[in-house]
């Protein structure tokens, strides 16, 4: 196996593709890869399982994928696109027969607790039920034989964690799902990293996400050796939006791995 792998659950805006209601070309394409869920990650090794986000299509992600074992969840922030399917950990506890260790940043754990206060009130600790491990970041953290390192992003109105993952000291790769942009001490920390995963949502400025325009120009100051573009939404056809790409850089899709 690769020293390490990342499939792209979902690659998907707030809203999925194809839009609700909506007959826009990139709605009705039969492209598969236009069919996006919630934008999420599994992180992997031979040793240990991470999902970064447990977004609304987490049960139906983890039956495309065949998903049988997690060994943590990893949150980037508590946006409802990226914590609704936190409930559908419970299978997973149900399998291991222990509780799920859950990394937020204090903020968003705060927000978790909040939400899902009856999976961390300690009443409901039965073997089929969610049982969350609390774990709140505050610096680098490891799980299992995977190293993360937060890193903060602005994103609209809040500052959100992206997650540089290594291995033996080495940076492998960097997932920034949902920013406007890239602090010049970020870059610094990816630079010349071997993938980059980033939100483009669409052509047109944003004020929470980044442009296509704007990914592009994240990519080129980090020097990323590989770039795949995530949170993706119904302005970008997938066919189309390939042939504007430089070298290096490629649109995401669901179901696409790829290995470090």
């Amino acid at each position: 196996m690769a020293e390490l792998a990342i499939t792209f659950l979902g690659t998907g805006t707030s809203q999925g593709v194809p839009f609700v209601a909506c007959d826009c070309r990139v709605c009705r394409s039969e492209d598969e890869r236009d069919r996006r869920l919630r934008s999420s990650i599994l992180v992997e090794t031979e040793d240990t399982v991470l999902l970064v986000d447990t977004t609304p299509d987490l049960r139906t992600q983890a039956l495309r994928h065949g998903l049988r074992r997690l060994d943590a969840a990893v949150f980037t922030h508590a946006h409802t696109d990226h914590v609704a399917g936190f409930d559908d950990l419970r299978r997973f506890c149900e399998l291991s027969d222990r509780p799920m260790p859950v990394y937020a940043s204090p903020h968003t754990m705060a927000d978790l607790r909040r939400i899902f206060y009856y999976a961390f009130d300690g009443q409901h600790a039965y073997r089929n039920y969610v049982r969350p491990e609390p774990h709140e970041i505050s610096g680098p953290f490891t799980i299992g034989d995977i190293e993360l390192a937060p890193a903060e992003v602005p994103h609209g109105k809040m500052l959100v964690y992206g997650y540089i993952f290594s291995r033996g000291g080495r940076k492998l790769a960097a997932y920034f799902s949902d920013c406007h942009h890239v602090p010049p001490a970020v870059i610094g920390e990816i630079s010349e990293i071997p993938v980059l995963i980033i939100d483009a949502l669409r052509h047109e400025p944003h004020p929470s996400h980044l442009s296509l325009r704007e990914a592009l120009e994240v990519s080129a100051a980090a020097r990323a050796q590989r770039t795949w573009l995530t949170h993706i939404g119904h302005d970008l056809g997938h066919a189309e939006t390939e042939t504007l790409l430089p070298p290096g850089v490629r649109l995401a899709y669901d179901g696409l791995r790829v290995e470090i």
